[in-house]
């Protein structure tokens, strides 16, 4: 059985890493898996057993996605979809799949229609099977109109929509009021977390892990973890600033350099959970990826979800947390040194995280639907 994923970052990188969560216990479980990736190249990604395919590349220029721009920073146009799009038919035409997963799209990701449409229509023609992989919680579209254009995507190409969520913590229907119309085709996995056993002692241990994924938008709260510091409770522990690779070289050697004696400031690393694991707190965004592997591993923890232009799903998944009191929470509107030490000093003085009742097993019944639809 074959799989091809579709996967497009356009400012952070999760989409990116859960896709090739994915992809990787596909290809594990016996599956050929081909990732065909449309975002700027990320050092470091691995895609395990399957291959990782990489599109001419393009990336959002502003916060509201509007912009595009290719590898070069020039805006992109009809020239370059055409070679975009012979790039992916290529790539399809060579993987002959069983299964095409296109992730967030027809939830998201509408400005690469021009390539995704032709496609599912190729697919449906060759007898593939055609699967969404979407989050748990969608940016509210800034059209209502929307909904519905999704909706007729998914009715006209989709045999199944794959909700990586839990609807006993946050229903798929509260940012997608239209789920009742496809319900039939619709089914949660649970949330998808690449589970790794951390070594018991190794870099990480008893630190304060700060991370902010791609680090694209994450230099404020870097900036403000970085001030902190002197002001929490936490003051005598090392630690750990994990600078993403959306940030520029020349921020993160400033970085560095503000960097006191106990603090280290470095890339980030693809031994992400392994240090979680070892963790005294984390202090991170509020993204899918980051935030569940926080929970798996059960540690403190603080988050700073980003809003920028329409985003409002970590901000909404972060509320739901630190509802059942699993985490601290400042706004971007209200991020400070002083805001995030306070918020760290309640961390310290509470629980650990719980993922008591949350379905962290969103990988492994991923793999059991996709082969599922095998001789459907």
């Amino acid at each position: 059985m074959k799989v091809f994923f579709w996967v497009q970052h356009l400012l952070g990188i999760g989409h990116l890493r859960r896709t090739l969560s994915l992809a990787r216990a596909t290809a594990a479980a016996g599956l050929e898996t081909v990732v065909a990736s449309g975002g700027l190249p990320v050092p470091g990604a691995d895609p395990g057993g399957a291959k990782l395919v990489q599109l001419p590349a393009v990336r959002a220029v502003d916060r509201y996605f509007k912009q595009l721009a290719d590898e070069r920073d020039r805006p992109i146009d009809d020239a370059w979809r055409g070679r975009r799009k012979a790039a992916l038919f290529e790539a399809y035409e060579k993987a002959r799949p069983d299964v095409l997963v296109t992730e967030l799209f027809p939830f998201g990701r509408r400005q690469l229609r021009f390539e995704l449409e032709p496609l599912l229509a190729r697919a449906k023609a060759d007898g593939c099977a055609t699967v969404s992989s979407v989050r748990d919680i969608l940016v509210e579209p800034d059209k209502p109109e929307r909904i519905g254009e999704m909706l007729e995507r998914v009715k006209r190409w989709y045999d199944l929509v794959l909700v990586h969520g839990d609807p006993a913590f946050v229903p798929f229907d509260v940012t997608f009021p239209g789920l009742g119309e496809i319900a039939p085709l619709a089914r949660y996995t649970g949330y998808t977390v690449d589970r790794a056993d951390a070594p018991p002692c190794g870099d990480g241990e008893g630190e304060v892990l700060v991370s902010a994924g791609g680090g694209a938008v994450g230099e404020p709260l870097l900036r403000a973890a970085l001030a902190a510091r002197p002001l929490s409770a936490a003051r005598s522990r090392r630690w750990r600033f994990l600078v993403g690779e959306g940030l520029p070289d020349a921020v993160f050697s400033d970085l560095a350099r503000a960097a006191p004696s106990g603090v280290i400031v470095e890339r980030a690393r693809s031994d992400f959970q392994a240090l979680l694991g070892r963790a005294h707190l984390s202090v991170s965004q509020g993204g899918y990826n980051t935030v569940m592997e926080v929970l798996a591993a059960g540690l403190r923890a603080v988050v700073a979800p980003y809003a920028g232009g329409h985003e409002s799903e970590q901000t909404l998944r972060a509320g739901a947390l630190a509802e059942r009191g699993a985490l601290q929470v400042v706004a971007e509107n209200g991020l400070s040194p002083e805001s995030l030490a306070a918020a760290i000093d309640r961390a310290l003085a509470g629980p650990p995280l719980s993922a008591a009742g949350i379905d962290l097993g969103g990988i492994p019944a991923t793999v059991r639907l996709l082969q599922g639809l095998d001789g459907r």
